[in-house]
């Protein structure tokens, strides 16, 4: 359970530093960034350029599957942002529908130290490599919250900074709601996320995969 580089730390206690640290940034952190951003989704790759600004992002669309925007779909691309920029508060408003949908995301990051069991699991350089599997004495406190009981995988922390380099998980048992009535989830899904340190202090999600297969409209 314990690490000669993490201080005497239990592996769960680095893991509940680390979420609230991720979490405080979050609130805390109000930089505003433009990147670029690759989508690929049920077999369509989109790639947009985002500018993030004080009442919310402004995307544009640059291409889909490789090819470039027809004059038409440029027009209407053209359109679109012009109306967000000319109303501000229609640009709130999306921003705001975009944090209520991240928020299930948040609560279920929140529960990570309570609903697995981590151990170390070696070191490469900076980084810690943190196993975890599900901690059978958590009680779920919502539907989303049940897949925990059923997804084992890894998380990388740079030590130092004590941030989230990376994480991954899979299911190890399908997973269903009301019995199957509500939704599933097949055995096998998975998923990764990567983040990196764009600037000095400041750290972004550089990439997300996802493959979950089932019924569920829970997870989106």
């Amino acid at each position: 359970q314990s690490d000669p580089g993490s201080r005497e730390l239990s592996a769960n206690e680095l893991a509940r530093r680390v979420v609230v640290n991720e979490l405080k940034f979050q609130d805390e952190d109000h930089a505003q960034w433009a990147y670029r951003q690759e989508k690929e989704e049920a077999g369509k790759k989109k790639i947009k350029r985002i500018i993030e600004t004080k009442d919310g992002a402004l995307s544009r669309l640059l291409s889909i599957n490789d090819h470039l925007l027809t004059a038409k779909q440029l027009q209407k691309e053209n359109q679109r942002i012009h109306a967000l920029v000319s109303n501000p508060a229609e640009q709130r408003k999306l921003q705001r529908a975009r944090n209520t949908e991240t928020e299930p995301g948040r609560r279920l990051f929140k529960m990570l130290p309570d609903a697995f069991v981590f151990n170390y699991a070696g070191r490469e350089g900076d980084l810690i490599k943190l196993s975890f599997r599900p901690n059978q004495n958590f009680q779920p406190p919502s539907l989303e919250a049940r897949v925990f009981h059923d997804m084992e995988g890894e998380v990388w922390v740079d030590v130092k900074q004590e941030r989230l380099a990376a994480m991954n998980g899979r299911l190890m048992e399908d997973v269903k709601f009301g019995g199957g009535l509500l939704g599933h989830l097949n055995k096998g899904g998975h998923f990764e996320v990567r983040q990196a340190e764009v600037a000095a202090g400041h750290w972004e999600m550089a990439a997300m995969a996802v493959d979950m297969k089932g019924k569920a409209v829970l997870f989106k």
